[in-house]
């Protein structure tokens, strides 16, 4: 190969780099999406995630009501538009029956992956799966168990703690204490979902205290079985188990 068609070829590898280059998907404006409620619920929850005044937003309420997806889009195009350099995704290591990470093999990462599928899942509608994979080892995006808060600070970052349900007290006293400059903590659950007894539940807890005190910052949206918009069957299930 000539010494001229070789710099072609090396050229037109770095264009096809570029066109995958994380930075310029992340800031591209035309990739920036809005954001559609389905519900009242919805609608209320996303005004509240958007008002950059509310540092700390809690949503509690039945299955299907959208309150973890909401939460995720927003945080994602708050990325994309570089109002945040860092989504950091967690919850409790619980599962049901009890079941614990450490029974997984493989690194934390992928031992919190099966936990973190559905925030993962609202990732994938906006990039390639090799893309997070990439922004996962490049510590864009963080997959980290709620044991492993303490002591850290979170710094241009929108927190996603799922399933907080399952959380203790002193977990979600931690978790929203890591809470540093230019970031952001949404806390999503269940309350009719926990594994915890209601005195040892750590939303259960959140929510009380707030229900009492009128705080600047942190605001809590409760939805309800008239938000549920993932199937209509969902309402009759939860109709049975009440």
């Amino acid at each position: 190969m000539s010494r001229n068609r070789a710099a072609k070829a090396q050229k037109r590898i770095v264009q096809v780099e570029n066109t995958i280059n994380f930075n310029q998907v992340v800031k591209n404006p035309k990739r920036i999406f809005d954001i559609i409620p389905k519900s009242l619920g919805q609608e209320q929850l996303l005004l509240k995630l958007q008002d950059k005044s509310n540092h700390i937003v809690v949503a509690v309420g039945p299955a299907g009501t959208g309150k973890t997806y909401i939460a995720m889009q927003n945080a994602i195009k708050d990325f994309k538009q570089g109002l945040v350099k860092k989504l950091i995704l967690t919850r409790p290591a619980v599962g049901v029956e009890d079941e614990r990470h450490g029974f997984l093999p493989g690194n934390i990462v992928a031992k919190m992956e099966p936990w973190t599928r559905p925030l993962l899942d609202v990732l994938k509608e906006h990039y390639h799966p090799r893309d997070i994979i990439s922004m996962i080892d490049d510590g864009v995006v963080e997959i980290s168990p709620l044991a492993f808060m303490r002591g850290r600070t979170f710094k241009d970052s929108w927190v996603i703690a799922d399933e907080m349900q399952n959380a203790t007290p002193g977990q979600v006293k931690m978790l929203l204490t890591r809470i540093g400059e230019n970031s952001r903590i949404a806390v999503t659950g269940d309350i009719e979902q926990t594994d915890r007894k209601v005195q040892d539940n750590g939303l259960v807890d959140i929510v009380d205290r707030l229900h009492k005190a009128n705080l600047l910052g942190i605001v809590v949206q409760e939805m309800t079985r008239k938000d549920i918009k993932r199937h209509p069957i969902i309402d009759s299930i939860l109709s049975v188990y009440q």
